[in-house]
């Protein structure tokens, strides 16, 4: 199958570029400068230079294409609009990449105990409405001749397969550790995020793309840990003394930003991928925390 992938020299874009190479795909990846392209090329994926705001261009790829996968931004409206509009009555897959901050509440380090599953109703905070919106607007394309998908990861962890190899919040967090000589979260670190691994998150997609109905929605987790516990598991990995520091709301904004602090590595994120394990879906990779203590 001939399948174009926005996102292809990232984390999840390229590592589900470089699992559909390995299944035999033609896989043409949309990448914004020449050096990034000389790297999904190494690795069997045909380049297209252009960016998201690029329409014109990623419609034209999107009708060549058999398959979409949109694994570059979880909020461009624009390009996500282009694509399907370009798809529509074709009954082509379009395979989007949400994420599941989108159960997410300004915690502050605070545990939560909602669970959310994919049948769960949410209340998305205004961080996060757009993103919402932009999921309904997609899976409203099932009523338009096409296949519209979306794939919602809990915190990613693993090594990738594509150019670029690492994931967002446990490298934020040895990074901090390295630099601080110590592990440390925001607020009280009580607050919870499921998990997957990068290499069961590609099986989905690819699972997605065989069978997923129109108008699909799946969560990918397979476990889920607190921020102290990551914490903790940092500091035996790096053979740090002691239990990790509290850092507060503000030195967190100030190592990471406001909106990463608040909405990413302070908030709740609890999901369960029902839908994707009655798809038949079956994770099977190690425990984030064996991956930080046995990983890389």
């Amino acid at each position: 199958m001939k399948i174009f992938c926005t996102g292809a020299s990232g984390y999840i874009g390229g590592s589900v570029a470089a699992h559909l190479v390995a299944r035999g795909h033609h896989v043409t990846g949309l990448v914004r400068a020449p050096d990034k392209a000389d790297a999904i090329r190494a690795r069997g994926v045909q380049p297209l230079l252009g960016t998201l705001d690029d329409g014109a261009r990623l419609a034209q790829a999107a009708q060549a294409a058999d398959i979409v996968v949109n694994a570059a931004s979880a909020d461009h409206k624009g390009a996500v609009v282009a694509m399907l509009d370009a798809l529509a009555g074709s009954g082509k897959p379009f395979i989007h990449t949400s994420g599941s901050s989108i159960v997410g509440t300004r915690a502050r380090g605070h545990r939560s105990d909602a669970v959310f599953d994919e049948d769960t109703p949410i209340t998305p905070s205004p961080a996060r409405a757009a993103r919402v919106a932009l999921n309904e607007l997609i899976l409203s394309y099932r009523d338009k001749g096409c296949r519209p998908v979306i794939i919602c990861p809990s915190l990613i962890y693993g090594v990738g397969h594509g150019a670029n190899p690492d994931s967002v919040q446990v490298p934020l967090l040895i990074r901090l550790a390295r630099k601080r000589g110590n592990a440390a979260h925001a607020g009280p670190g009580e607050n919870i995020w499921s998990n997957v691994h990068i290499d069961d998150l590609v099986t989905l997609y690819a699972l997605a793309i065989e069978q997923a109905p129109p108008g699909a929605f799946y969560y990918a987790e397979n476990g889920e840990n607190s921020m102290r516990e990551l914490c903790e598991a940092i500091n035996r990995m790096l053979g740090l003394p002691g239990p990790p520091a509290a850092m507060s709301m503000a030195e967190a904004a100030a190592e990471w930003g406001e909106g990463t602090a608040e909405d990413t590595m302070a908030s709740n994120s609890r999901v369960r991928a029902k839908h994707a394990r009655q798809l038949g879906w079956k994770p099977q990779a190690r425990s984030l925390i064996e991956e930080i203590e046995r990983g890389r």
